[in-house]
């Protein structure tokens, strides 16, 4: 499959031709959060043209970022995943994420919000200075969904879904306490005191969360 080439022997520009196309590093970050079916990205992505994921898809298997395979009984289901090669970029990812977040305020009209997205957004917001030497797990219910958070010693391992034993629960029951949270708009005791959020656990973890994910 043919690609773009900028004709120029400089890193960005080999790995522009590798990610740079429309909704390729849209692709790759639903992937760091494991793999997916083609419906499982369909879904994360509802903007997308089906031919052009199905060629994002193909250009990143070409390319050696991203594999397929074929779940084992009884699921058969064709996952896709990103290779080691392909995760290295999770560290680009982030950093532009970063640099994005700074003009964003409020949804502009017609704009999503996924669970990848969200679990993007932890990522990003991550600082794991404040996590050395800590294990804890969260898990965060924003309504239509649900992520996991897991840190052991300044590492974090995020994805939508429910986490299996979680030290505290944040639920959100109005608003965007866990937006200003991150921002630091608002403190622990302000988002507790309002009862925009509910926590099950120890709340003194919710300061720790608040340190550790911030804009």
């Amino acid at each position: 499959m043919a690609t773009r080439e900028y004709k120029q022997f400089c890193g960005l520009a080999r790995a522009m031709e590798m990610v740079g196309e429309r909704w390729s590093m849209l692709i790759v970050r639903d992937l760091l959060n494991g793999p997916r079916r083609y419906t499982d990205l369909r879904k994360g992505l509802p903007a997308i043209p089906t031919n052009i994921l199905s060629t994002r898809l193909k250009q990143l298997e070409e390319a050696g970022l991203a594999t397929r395979r074929a779940l084992p009984h009884p699921e058969r289901a064709v996952v896709y995943e990103l290779t080691e090669y392909g995760r290295d970029l999770e560290p680009a990812l982030i950093a532009l994420g970063r640099w994005g977040a700074r003009t964003m305020t409020e949804p502009r009209p017609g704009e999503a919000i996924s669970a990848e997205a969200v679990a993007m957004s932890f990522r990003t917001a991550f600082r794991p200075e404040q996590a050395q030497g800590i294990t804890v797990g969260f898990e965060v219910r924003m309504g239509e969904f649900t992520i996991h958070l897991q840190i052991i010693d300044g590492s974090l391992a995020v994805s939508p879904g429910m986490h299996p034993a979680p030290d505290l629960v944040i639920e959100r029951l109005s608003g965007h306490p866990v937006r200003e949270l991150m921002s630091g708009s608002k403190t622990p005791a302000d988002v507790l005191a309002d009862g925009s959020v509910r926590v099950e656990g120890d709340p003194a973890l919710l300061s720790r969360f608040a340190e550790m994910f911030r804009f």
